[in-house]
């Protein structure tokens, strides 16, 4: 096949620190009339290349957002070095919107590090908030919601306490500066007059990166005003899918894509790792609704039960969360094989042909134990909560449909609305 000629037509090509983080940018670009493409992995250049010439945006979802540190070289350095290849002039390194790193695992300081070898020293604007999923950033704190309110991030019930990446500090800069002896500075609200005044702020700033304080929409376009203003590219920038929707709002309009209908009826399997109270919830209303709910050994797993169920046409949700591994070994890893070995089984036994992976770690390693080599979007079931279909060279996987959900993502009844969805 020829090599896609002339221009790439991707405005911005991503690396995602997590499967499920990686989703939401397809999202904020299909709210504005426009087409993408995720692979699981780094792919092979030339696709990566056609993709960035069809579609207009482009993305690499992976695993850093969970890994020690040290590892991060590995994972990072050969996604951002193949996306800064492809052509589009931005590239993001889209995290988590509740800043999801520590000097341990997952590291945003040691991300920064690395992009600065692949694109230069350009100061990186970084950008967490995301106000349509509740989340804020004034005077360079960061605040997120939960449960209908609005919390200070280190007081937030769930990232407080998160298993992972707890977090103690909710300015960002202070946060990040944790993580690396780059100079970390902040944009504040009352320097967002104007994208041309953004785009100055940004040029002429001394710090090798600056986070940008948000509070609405109308903030998110006068920075995607500013980041995709004429200037060197490919330019690297680091952020959550609120960076994207801003780079979307910046666009022309484009006429709406028109979703695909998802395949109609039939039982749902749920699998999950995520030890969130919404996950949890979740869980309880799957059960009051009639589901079979229960859990799967980390050691032996047994698709057996589950496949027994869906065949009755019953819904089944099962969970790991719980599960001891072995006492030598990660429970990521151990919990995300098992969840895959009941999700093959079923699916090759034809007892379902649609998947819900609960936790933004699971599902990068779910997908991955799959052989899922890319995903596209079916359709949007509100929020920030999308259906895909997976395309894979194993027939059994290939077409098969997908949610894939952040532990805090999702009401209390997604599982049932996923259930009822193009039925």
């Amino acid at each position: 096949m020829a090599e896609p000629q002339g221009a790439p037509r991707a405005t911005l090509a991503y690396y995602g620190d997590d499967v499920t983080g990686s989703v939401d940018v397809l999202l904020q670009f299909s709210h504005r009339g426009r087409t993408g493409r995720l692979f699981v992995g780094v792919p092979d250049p030339a696709d990566l290349r056609r993709a960035a010439a069809e579609v207009d945006v482009v993305g690499i979802a992976g695993i850093a957002r969970s890994l020690p540190t040290e590892h991060l070289d590995a994972e990072v350095r050969p996604a951002l070095t193949a996306l800064r290849d492809a052509g589009a002039p931005l590239v993001q390194y889209k995290a988590c919107s509740t800043v999801d790193s520590s000097p341990d695992t997952g590291s945003l300081g040691r991300v920064l590090e690395i992009a600065r070898e692949v694109f230069g020293t350009a100061t990186v604007p970084l950008l967490f908030a995301q106000p349509d999923f509740g989340r804020y950033t004034a005077f360079g704190h960061h605040f997120a919601a939960e449960g209908g309110t609005v919390h200070r991030l280190d007081r937030q019930p769930t990232m407080s306490t998160h298993p992972s990446t707890p977090m103690d500090e909710s300015d960002i800069s202070r946060h990040l500066s944790r993580q690396t002896d780059l100079a970390i500075g902040s944009l504040p609200l009352t320097s967002l007059t104007s994208s041309d005044r953004v785009a100055a702020e940004l040029r002429d700033a001394d710090a090798a990166a600056v986070v940008l304080d948000t509070l609405s929409d109308d903030h998110l376009a006068l920075i995607g005003g500013a980041l995709t203003s004429p200037g060197e590219a490919p330019r690297f920038v680091l952020g959550s899918g609120g960076l994207s929707r801003a780079v979307a709002l910046a666009l022309p309009d484009a006429p709406s894509v028109d979703a695909v209908r998802p395949a109609a009826g039939g039982p749902v399997l749920v699998v999950s790792g995520s030890r969130s109270r919404a996950t949890r919830r979740q869980f309880d209303a799957a059960a009051d609704a009639g589901w079979t709910v229960g859990g799967f050994d980390l050691v032996a797993p047994d698709a057996d039960p589950a496949i027994a169920a869906l065949r009755a046409g019953r819904s089944v949700a099962v969970t790991g969360d719980a599960a001891v591994a072995p006492a030598d070994e990660d429970p990521l890893p151990a919990i995300a094989r098992a969840a895959a070995h009941v999700v093959l089984g079923a699916v090759r036994a034809g007892a379902t042909r649609r998947v819900v992976v609960c936790g933004g770690d699971t599902s990068s390693r779910v997908v991955a134990l799959l052989g899922i080599r890319s995903v596209s979007l079916v359709a949007a079931l509100g929020g920030n909560v999308v259906l895909l279909r997976a395309d894979s060279d194993d027939t059994d996987i290939d077409g098969i449909e997908l949610l894939l959900k952040g532990g805090q993502v999702g009401a209390d009844d997604l599982f049932e609305r996923v259930r009822l969805a193009g039925g």
